[in-house]
């Protein structure tokens, strides 16, 4: 879009998704909307997820417990799990831990004050295979420094986060989404290819989920309580905005809350989409959706030909908002409550399935947001 200095909105342009080189979709986006405006851009600003997420590993110590905690963390924050594990590393562990190709490591374990042995041992393990992958230390706290200075001994790139997992049963898993976030924007615009030089790099000001949530936080000061699903190739994002704190809710509960769903997508992560709606039961383990969600994350740039292509597009992007939904409003923790959504005023839908269906197909599409009452949240 191209506004005037008082933020006026003078003109709209779109392009296909440029899979080779972004600046070329943002070139002709430029151009049009100045054809349209009569005027030229003083200023570009970008925000981008592009790249098909993060490509996260995990090494935590239990698995049903540190290494679960640290997958949910990464999966929140715009990431897309490819790998975890979890106990000591050994020679196998670092051989599967390279052949998944992460992007980044987190590394948890231990509760505070709890076991620091493996985080620590996983940590030199780490350090002594030269694992060039940069790695999130988000375990024991008390442990967690010496682990960091493991890893920065050998010249790995290291950022501590407070523990995921504090103690048992209380997940905090913002400081990791953050560290993971901060690591998320620099893979965007730089980690792969996306662009020659650093021109993108220049443009970039915020991964497109810290946008959106700030501009669904504008939209709820004039609508109301807000509910905003956006399902891309690599990633469904799902925002809420309260603007009024619901009955029973404690004090300094988040009114703002975004969710970045790195195995839910179009495209990229087409397979994650059938593989939680499986989890889910939304799917049986044998539906020939599998092959269609194989075939395009094969090939991102690949548009649905024929009504068959067209119903399996619809059918993985219900599915992602489906999961993508539950997994926003339900409670993070058992003794915890789900998000409260029930008062929301206002649904709404963003991505390109969307905008390129009909509205049989949109509100096929966004129905879960208000009909999915097995969910585990209160719909809206």
């Amino acid at each position: 879009m191209l506004v005037d200095d008082a933020g006026r909105l003078l003109a709209t342009a779109a392009t296909p998704t440029t899979l080779s080189e972004v600046l070329h979709g943002i070139d002709a986006v430029r151009a049009d909307a100045e054809r349209s405006a009569g005027v030229r851009a003083d200023e570009v600003l970008a925000c981008s997820s592009a790249g098909g997420g993060l490509r996260i590993a995990v090494v935590g110590y239990e698995r049903l417990v540190t290494a679960e905690a640290g997958r949910r963390v990464a999966l929140s924050a715009g990431g897309r799990v490819v790998h975890v594990s979890a106990g000591p590393l050994d020679a196998a562990g670092i051989g599967a831990l390279r052949a998944a190709r992460p992007d980044v490591v987190l590394l948890v374990g231990g509760t505070d004050g709890g076991d620091a042995e493996v985080l620590l041992a996983n940590a030199g393990r780490l350090a002594a295979a030269r694992v060039r992958t940069p790695v999130v230390v988000a375990g024991n706290s008390e442990a967690a420094p010496d682990a960091v200075r493991e890893l920065e001994r050998t010249g790995r790139r290291v950022v501590l986060a407070p523990n995921v997992l504090p103690r048992i049963g209380v997940l905090e898993p913002l400081g990791a989404r953050s560290a993971i976030r901060e690591l998320f924007l620099e893979h965007v615009i730089g980690g792969k290819g996306l662009s020659r030089g650093r021109r993108f790099a220049r443009l970039v000001r915020a991964p497109t989920p810290d946008a959106v949530l700030t501009g669904v936080e504008v939209l709820a000061e004039v609508a109301g309580d807000v509910l905003v699903v956006d399902v891309g190739g690599a990633t469904t994002d799902v925002y809420s905005v309260l603007t009024t704190p619901a009955s029973g809710a404690v004090a300094g509960d988040a009114t703002a809350v975004r969710t970045v769903e790195g195995d839910l997508g179009m495209r990229w992560s087409a397979r994650g989409v059938v593989a939680a709606a499986i989890a889910e039961r939304l799917l049986p383990p044998d539906d020939p959706l599998a092959a269609y969600a194989a075939a395009v994350a094969e090939e991102p740039g690949r548009l649905p030909d024929g009504a068959a292509e067209v119903e399996c597009d619809l059918r993985l992007a219900e599915l992602a908002v489906t999961v993508a939904l539950r997994r926003h409003g339900r409670a993070p923790t058992p003794s915890a409550p789900p998000r409260p959504l029930r008062d929301v005023r206002l649904v709404v839908g963003s991505g390109g399935v969307l905008r390129h269906s009909g509205d049989e197909g949109r509100r096929r599409v966004l129905a879960p947001a208000t009909s999915d009452h097995a969910g585990g949240w209160r719909v809206p």
